[in-house]
């Protein structure tokens, strides 16, 4: 200990007299010096260092300029399209990457080293985090289980209740409207001699509670169904859901809420729900993290899909990205915060969308229940190719359909099931409106789709026919020509 001091003592004494900084004389390695605008590298210092004229810049990096970086071919802000893909993605709320950044600079404590204070920094931060996204649902922090997003939540759940009550249980119910990761997760079961019912959905897109009591049995272990469904809005009656399930003892309720949580109210308890799947990146948060809900008082029990050092009450095993988790916790403390006014807004744009659309274009339906969630509207244009329409509106930022299927060319499995014709089901757009949506670019967007529309439809001969009055839904397509 005391050489290290008087070695350290040296080396100071050295460096005031050659009149160096003293950071640079502590240790042979580069120092880290806290964040900032002003000041966020890693300083080495050279051998051969004299001075200032050391750094002068070779004649490689001369007219290097510090810049955002950005992929080959990647599009400038000033051509950027509009974006209107809330669905699959939100921005992350500028004040959410603030209450990151210390995380992912000097404040770099594992949140499970419990010897330090680097470590208990850290767990402080995932815990404040945690309750922040308990109180966004009503639930005990306790029951919050962070994960990798909600793709991993729903294995977690689906698989987890399935396997652990295989035994006696090899029963699961579903819709046919999920996502494809709960979709995928059912599939992975049936291949494992589960029994899986896919309740069917009406033509608004909800469920018939009639139907799940009839599919409820003695050998069902869990029912899975959305909250909020990501191609269409649809918003499920969760209350009577929750309700209905609980007389049936020993059945878990699993809800997929990840398009739902931060964007409507949402209650664990109020809807009775064992477990819930939630997104950060569908909140205005980072990518990478969610949480899973897991109700504790009663108890469910779910088997791991990751063996590890037994994290996240042995359910999810793994460290914890500590700036990920405060990402999340912030984006629900200010959705909880901001949500009334976010309705409002949210509201207002996708009902000036909607109207202007259908001022200036006939024959547009809007797929699912219109009492939907307002910031997802899904709507198909008749006679109108729907990738088409997409390849034609470079400058809005759009999709028709789920991020996670949208290089297939197959018509939407979520409007089918509703009950869409193929050719309406091709033709569908789905508009995200979000938290950062202005007018502007709602009007923008408004007339884009009209011209668009119009000029497509010049082109289509199905529309001529229409125009001249001609029924095509009456001319028998299979005859052939002679």
């Amino acid at each position: 200990m005391f050489s290290r001091l008087s070695r350290a003592t040296s080396r100071k004494a050295s460096c005031s007299k050659a009149q160096i900084p003293l950071q640079f004389c502590l240790g042979r390695r580069g120092i880290v010096q806290p964040s900032g605008a002003d000041r966020a590298s890693v300083v080495d210092l050279p051998s051969t260092y004299k001075d200032e004229n050391h750094f002068t810049p070779r004649s490689d990096m001369l007219g290097f300029k510090l810049e955002l970086p950005q992929r080959e071919g990647s599009l400038k802000e000033k051509t950027r399209p509009i974006y209107l893909d809330m669905q699959a993605t939100t921005p992350v709320d500028p004040r959410v990457l603030d209450a990151m950044l210390p995380y992912l600079t000097d404040q770099y404590g594992n949140p499970h080293s419990r010897t330090h204070a680097y470590g208990w920094e850290a767990e402080q931060a995932v815990e404040d985090a945690r309750k922040h996204v308990a109180d966004l649902i009503g639930a005990d922090p306790k029951d919050i289980v962070f994960t990798s997003g909600a793709t991993e939540t729903n294995n977690m759940a689906i698989k987890g209740v399935a396997r652990f009550h295989k035994e006696k249980k090899k029963h699961v119910i579903t819709t046919q409207t999920e996502h494809k990761c709960v979709l995928d997760s059912c599939r992975k079961l049936g291949e494992e001699g589960f029994d899986i019912t896919y309740l069917p959905v009406q033509t608004n897109g909800v469920i018939s509670l009639e139907e799940l009591e009839k599919a409820i049995r003695p050998d069902t272990s869990l029912v899975s169904i959305m909250t909020v469904n990501n191609e269409t809005g649809v918003i499920q009656p969760m209350k009577e859901i929750g309700a209905l399930l609980r007389k049936h003892r020993g059945v878990y309720f699993h809800t997929d809420a990840a398009q739902a949580v931060g964007k409507i109210p949402v209650d664990v308890n109020e809807m009775n729900v064992d477990l819930m799947s939630i997104s950060g990146h569908k909140l205005y948060g980072p990518k990478g993290v969610g949480a899973a809900y897991v109700r504790r008082r009663p108890r469910v029990r779910l088997e791991p899909i990751l063996s590890g050092g037994g994290q996240e009450r042995g359910l999810r095993s793994g460290t914890l990205p500590t700036a990920l988790a405060v990402g999340i916790g912030e984006a629900a403390r200010i959705a909880k915060k901001e949500m009334a006014r976010d309705h409002i807004h949210i509201n207002a744009l996708s009902k000036r969308l909607i109207d202007k659309i259908n001022a200036q274009v006939e024959h547009v339906v809007r797929n699912g229940d219109v009492a939907g969630y307002p910031g997802c509207v899904n709507l198909s244009f008749s006679y109108v190719e729907g990738e088409s329409l997409l390849m034609a509106l470079k400058d809005i930022a759009l999709s028709s359909g789920s991020a996670c299927t949208s290089a297939s060319l197959e018509p939407s499995y979520v409007l089918r099931a509703l009950g869409a014709a193929e050719d309406m089901a091709h033709s569908s757009l789905r508009f995200g409106i979000g938290r950062f949506t202005t007018e502007a670019e709602i009007d923008f967007v408004v007339q884009h789709i009209i011209n668009t529309v119009h000029r497509l439809r010049e082109m289509s001969p199905l529309w001529e026919m229409v125009q001249e009055g001609i029924d095509i839904n009456s001319i028998d397509w299979s005859q052939s020509q002679h």
